[in-house]
């Protein structure tokens, strides 16, 4: 469907051509007319999806056409990088609405908090907002939010996660009973019911096909030893001059650090990133690797979601996630918008389990791998202690743990 055919006005439209999109995806295609009529809405859909656009649009065609005098749309987020992004693209489609916003998040230099105190006093069209930065404002009695029309739970399971319930209940108790209320999850889990029941009315439900890696991903898992892990990774980047843009998943900050020592290059940059930098330095951070100045960026799951950098060519789980939903959202960095991508996961004996969940979440094996031989032949073999009703002809490396014979980063 294109989005001339979803009842937006030509200022939305324009503003859509000026950003380049031509059809809308699924999500925006059924949510966009239930959020005009005005309705609550609970929508599962996973990322990449194009579910920031989904309530983006059709919120600004609102506020284009009635231009409201006071804050409109107040949007609660997990993480600060997900509220500059979607800042961002307010930004970007309010080019020629003359719609203002601020993304209003702490764990910077404090060097915004005049500027954020002053549209949440007086009031811009979209706050985009972490809870806790948000209640620090509402503690100081200035915010003015008895005339927000709409509420929107971005990643509303990441923000439970978080423990963020009792920050969401304490601020949506500022804003009027009598709104609309969106709520966006990548999954839905029973306490995402049952704040639903306790803050929404009667909300449409739209539930896309969730916990599935994009289909142009090319995903692949390398069974092996730890030591074997870097002596990989830096041949697969060697292998690929092609791929520009390759993001590192790591368990742990410390092990950020150790990833990207042993990556060091004199022909390309390396950077890793975790909450351990101060704000403007993750922004600057994150602002070369979208520029392509940082050809691998290294990282722990603070971007595994949220993040919206296009075309990255390849991404390493370097460490299997804990949690299969994880794996899904550290894939979904590749092969955005229809594009296509591969995801290499690490596996070594003790994650043999945690790949077993994964497989089971997104229902099918992911391919096993051929360990080069320049790597596989300097280690000796580890066995294989998978249970026997969980090996097939088909997943089950050959060679002991690990199989051998081909160079990373090409098919079998």
């Amino acid at each position: 469907m294109i989005f001339e055919e979803l009842d937006l006005n030509p200022e939305i439209l324009e503003s859509i051509d000026y950003m380049g999109f031509r059809e809308a995806t699924p999500i925006q295609e059924q949510a966009i007319p239930v959020i005009l009529k005005g309705k609550d809405l609970i929508a599962c859909a996973q990322t990449g999806t194009g579910k920031t656009a989904a309530y983006l649009l059709p919120i600004m065609n609102h506020i284009s056409e009635n231009r409201p005098s006071h804050t409109h749309t107040l949007i609660l987020v997990p993480t600060r990088e997900l509220a500059i992004q979607i800042d961002q693209q307010i930004v970007g489609f309010a080019y020629t609405l003359n719609i203002t916003s601020i993304a209003v998040y702490g764990g910077g230099d404090g060097s915004g908090w005049e500027q954020e105190r002053t549209a949440l006093s007086k009031g811009a069209d979209i706050i985009v907002a972490t809870p806790g930065r948000l209640i620090s404002h509402l503690n100081q009695g200035y915010v003015k939010f008895n005339q927000i029309e709409t509420l929107i739970l971005d990643e509303a399971d990441r923000m439970l996660d978080i423990g963020f319930y009792d920050d969401i209940m304490r601020i949506i108790s500022h804003v009027p009973k009598k709104r609309q209320t969106l709520m966006f999850s990548a999954t839905m889990p029973p306490k995402i019911r049952t704040m639903a029941k306790s803050i929404m009315r009667d909300p449409f439900k739209i539930s896309l096909e969730i916990s599935k890696p994009a289909e142009g991903v090319t995903q692949n898992v390398y069974m092996l030893s730890d030591d074997m892990k870097l002596p990989l990774v830096n041949s697969l980047i060697a292998d690929h001059p092609d791929y520009t843009s390759i993001l590192i998943f790591s368990s742990t900050r410390k092990k950020v650090t150790e990833i990207v020592k042993g990556l060091r290059s004199r022909e390309y940059k390396v950077e890793g990133i975790s909450s351990d930098l101060e704000q403007k330095e993750r922004e600057d951070m994150l602002l070369r690797f979208r520029s392509r100045k940082t050809r691998v960026l290294v990282a722990t799951d603070v971007l595994s979601r949220g993040i919206d950098i296009k075309d990255i060519n390849l991404v390493i789980n370097y460490d299997v996630p804990g949690d299969a939903e994880d794996y899904v959202h550290r894939v979904g960095r590749t092969a955005r918008a229809e594009t296509t991508g591969v995801a290499v996961t690490l596996v070594n004996r003790p994650d043999i389990e945690k790949l077993r969940r994964i497989e089971k979440l997104i229902g099918y094996e992911v391919p096993k791998a051929i360990l080069p031989d320049f790597i596989a032949e300097k280690h000796d073999k580890i066995p294989d202690h998978r249970p026997a009703e969980t090996k097939t002809e088909k997943s089950r490396p050959k060679r002991g743990f690990y199989r051998k014979g081909r160079r990373p980063g090409t098919k079998e």
